[in-house]
């Protein structure tokens, strides 16, 4: 079982590149939702996020509020410090009973991609055989957030300024795609990379 794990600032594409590695026939796993399901209520990583950043983070149905949470710690580098360091282990440990599932399958796919934007910083590269990076210039991301999330050109900003520069994340990447052209390009880029992984 090969394991890319594919990141990627906000906005940049890694879903696009995550749907195609699908087609192609990799087993794709959204950190984002092992996230939502991590945080779910009840759980020990909901419960410290309630502690720590107090009851107004819990939505009427018990569910945390992301939009409320994002807006608290992405004006404040020290609180999203603070959420990672709660998230990221819950994550980790999620995934790796995942990955463990798919191995004891009876028919283990041949490549899993781990999709997280937050692939690095939270040291999930341990779990990979290679690191996939995609790219896009600020301009993209900018107009992808205003038209596909419905943030304010501040939020959108704000949410692009949090996060380590894609430079930062260039020396850990095995590969590197940049989405800043058509979808065709995007596509024959992740063929290109797809038709070097080892064969098992």
């Amino acid at each position: 079982m090969y394991i890319i794990g594919l990141t990627g600032n906000i906005a940049t594409g890694k879903s696009t590149v995550a749907r195609i590695l699908n087609e192609l026939g990799a087993e794709v796993i959204d950190a984002d939702l092992v996230a939502h399901s991590v945080v779910a209520p009840g759980s020990a990583a909901w419960a410290a996020i309630r502690d720590s950043f107090g009851p107004t983070v819990i939505a009427a149905d018990g569910t945390v509020d992301r939009r409320r949470l994002g807006a608290m710690v992405f004006a404040d580098p020290a609180a999203l410090a603070r959420l990672e360091a709660i998230v990221h282990p819950a994550v980790g440990r999620a995934l790796v009973r995942q990955l463990a599932e798919l191995r004891r399958g009876p028919t283990p796919p041949r490549v899993v991609v781990i999709e997280a934007i937050k692939l690095i910083e939270g040291g999930l590269t341990r779990l990979c055989d290679a690191v996939w990076l995609v790219v896009a210039p600020r301009e993209v991301q900018m107009a992808r957030l205003l038209q596909t999330r419905g943030l304010s050109p501040e939020e959108a900003a704000a949410r692009i300024d949090a996060q380590p520069s894609a430079e930062l994340k260039r020396a850990h990447a095995d590969v590197v795609i940049a989405n800043d052209g058509s979808l065709d390009d995007l596509r024959r880029q992740v063929l290109q990379a797809w038709d070097k992984i080892p064969q098992a």
